[in-house]
């Protein structure tokens, strides 16, 4: 059973043809991932199927009852009241709930026939039954437990909405949605301001969810994890595959392989008919063959080769070799007020190394780059830029560091003012700015195209250090691995601030932890920082399970080789297998059973609803009764399929 149907959906924005009656459904365990180039309408059809937005032509159904849930990039603003308030108050329902509940209360007090009141008094204690419910599934506790995951923290819970910042008031909307817990959930790059920790726990959860989901993301880890489907827009429509995002590449190379090699041969034979016809069409002994000849060209299938739409394609220039320090960071103290973001930090990075700077969000990750970058000063202590270091900045918000009065080549040209236009076009072709592009003013860019307009910066003043911030967060998702894989071949140092998953893992070699105005460094990619934490955790959780049974700890875990690494690893996954097998085949049996009951259910309530079964007393009292026991049987399963889930969430954990 679909639980979304859009049929022949079609939208235009002038001349430019998003979606022309294309159809796609939703099914009420899809995971979908949503995937296409910046403006071929992700954003657009998302509004469309969470009824944010109309389009011109064409339907979208929803499966009765079903709720959907949709976080946009961008959200208008939050209910008024208390942080965990306005979460608590986004799950519809809690309003009619404690009306009826007053209404009956009312009712039964002012009610003086017994049988009256005995009826009431049985609505009454089903209402309580359903409140209860209602705050076990979104009650306050549940609302905290969703809010820390994102990061906040005690003393944010009772902070007014309106004092929130912008990504912390989005983190509050995904809480909401979150806790509502709807059918069918629409996330619009969700991870753009969750911080690597918040990110991790976010992972998780949806993870542990059973519920459908359309996800629009530029982190391919993140995306690969997630679903289980893709919907793509192509240049030829909207095309959908099985699998995730690794296998959608896979299937979509494979078939355009195929067709390639079915036109080419279809255009061998085509050009096999035209020459007997061009050689023989004018001889009466070969007229009737020609004739014949012809009939097969006219019937020969024309075969539609996939195009790919353009993507960056973009190399980092040669630098000069720099010296071996590259920054020298000696007691740096940075202080906002009453808060102090650094304390005494020391750091040093060396010529080669790719260094990713993670922590919570406020935790100092974009200061460090600026001070590093000579755009902010510390208060105390001393930043030193080591001997041929020149350096290259990608702020997190570039599009402040572009005049929007200037034209896309204004902007760049004096950057490169010893080198002739025509390369300062190049550098821009490879970021899609050809022909009359490149006259764009860039105050009417998009948010990608202004990204790209500031890599091209990068490119046209070679520098052998680079520090980016957040530089994958307005490109989609093939610029971030065509972004990605250029990085890789650069031949200098960088120090980068990401929450994009792959772009961490691709790339560094080390992780600075940025947290209590201290940072520590640890070696490998972002994967191995997460094992090291998860470590950590683990021990600490140990020492205090033994502290409380009067054991004496081991202290901190010690450090594992990678073979021994890898071999826990193994073991974590066998032991979590054990545990977690029988768990999921409980809850694979229960869901059978409850389809099964679901699909009676159905067909009792069919017989039920017509009026000429009631003459026949005899006959309806055995549905009746079978409703009462099917729907008796169906509360159980629920109850015990709600349970297996949350023991299973808890073998995850």
């Amino acid at each position: 059973m679909s639980l979304v149907i859009a049929q022949d959906i079609s939208l235009a924005y002038g001349k430019k043809v998003l979606f022309d009656e294309d159809n796609f459904t939703l099914g009420p365990r899809d995971r979908v991932g949503l995937v296409g180039a910046n403006g071929t309408g992700k954003s657009s059809l998302m509004k469309i199927i969470a009824g944010a937005a109309q389009p011109d032509g064409g339907t979208v159904q929803y499966s009765r009852r079903a709720r959907a849930g949709y976080l946009p990039q961008e959200i208008a603003g939050l209910p008024e009241g208390t942080v965990v308030e306005a979460v608590m108050s986004t799950v519809p329902g809690r309003d009619s709930l404690e009306s009826r509940l007053k209404e009956t209360e009312g009712a039964l007090a002012a009610a003086t026939d017994e049988e009256e009141q005995l009826e009431l008094a049985q609505t009454l204690a089903d209402l309580h039954a359903e409140l209860d419910d209602f705050e076990n599934r979104y009650g306050r506790h549940h609302a905290e437990r969703i809010l820390k995951g994102l990061g906040f923290r005690d003393a944010d819970l009772s902070k007014p909405t309106q004092a929130l910042s912008g990504g912390w008031r989005m983190r509050a909307a995904l809480a909401g949605l979150l806790l509502q817990d709807p059918d069918l959930l629409l996330l619009d790059e969700p991870t753009n301001h969750l911080d690597v920790p918040t990110l991790a726990w976010f992972d998780g959860f949806l993870r542990r969810s059973n519920k459908a989901m359309v996800l629009i993301s530029h982190d391919r880890d993140f995306l690969n994890r997630q679903i289980n489907r893709v919907v793509s827009l192509e240049m030829e429509g909207v095309r959908e595959y099985t699998g995730n995002y690794e296998d959608y590449k896979r299937l979509r190379a494979e078939e355009m392989v195929l067709l390639q090699a079915k036109a080419e041969k279809v255009e061998q034979r085509r050009a096999e008919l035209q020459g007997f016809i061009d050689r023989f069409g004018a001889k009466a002994t070969k007229a009737k063959q020609a004739q014949s000849r012809a009939k097969m060209l006219a019937k020969l299938e024309k075969v539609a080769v996939l195009e790919e739409r353009q993507t960056m394609k973009f190399r980092f220039p040669e630098v000069e070799r720099s010296g071996r320090d590259v920054v020298l960071m000696e007691g740096i103290t940075k202080r906002y007020g009453a808060l102090t973001v650094y304390d005494g930090l020391d750091a040093r990075l060396e010529r080669g190394q790719r260094i990713a700077v993670v922590g919570a969000n406020g935790a100092g990750k974009t200061t460090l780059l600026k001070m590093v970058a000579g755009e902010l000063a510390p208060d105390t202590g001393k930043v030193t830029v080591g001997h041929n270091v020149v350096v290259g900045y990608y702020a997190q918000h570039h599009a402040d560091k572009l005049d929007r009065h200037n034209t896309i080549i204004e902007e760049v040209r004096p950057l490169a003012a010893d080198k002739p236009e025509s390369y300062v076009r190049g550098v821009l072709g490879a970021f899609l700015f050809s022909g009359d592009d490149v006259e764009k003013p860039i105050g009417v860019l998009s948010g990608g195209e202004r990204a790209r307009v500031a890599l091209a910066k990068l490119l046209l003043v070679p520098s052998n250090f680079l520090l980016m911030d957040e530089p994958t967060n307005h490109l989609d998702l093939d610029s971030s691995e065509m972004l990605i894989e250029a990085l890789k071949l650069y031949g200098g140092t960088l120090l980068f601030v990401s929450h994009n998953r792959s772009f961490i893992n691709g790339l560094c070699t080390h992780v600075w932890e940025v947290a209590d105005g201290k940072l520590t460094s640890h070696p490998g990619n972002l994967d191995a920082y997460l094992y090291h934490q998860e470590q950590q955790r683990l021990a600490a959780d140990g020492a205090e399970s033994n502290a409380s049974n009067g054991r004496s700890g081991t202290g901190s875990a010690a450090t594992v080789s990678e073979k021994e690494r890898k071999r826990l690893e193994a073991e974590a996954r066998q032991r979590r297998s054990v545990v977690e097998g029988p768990i999921k085949k409980e809850i694979a049996k229960l869901e059978e059973r409850i389809a099964k009951v679901e699909a009676e259910q159905k067909e009792r309530e069919a017989q039920l609803a017509d009026p000429v079964l009631y003459n026949d007393f005899a006959r309806a009292k055995p549905l009746m009764d079978g409703h009462r026991v099917g729907k008796e049987e169906l509360e159980d399963l629920y109850a015990r399929w709600e349970a297996a889930q949350e023991k299973l969430a808890a073998a995850q954990a």
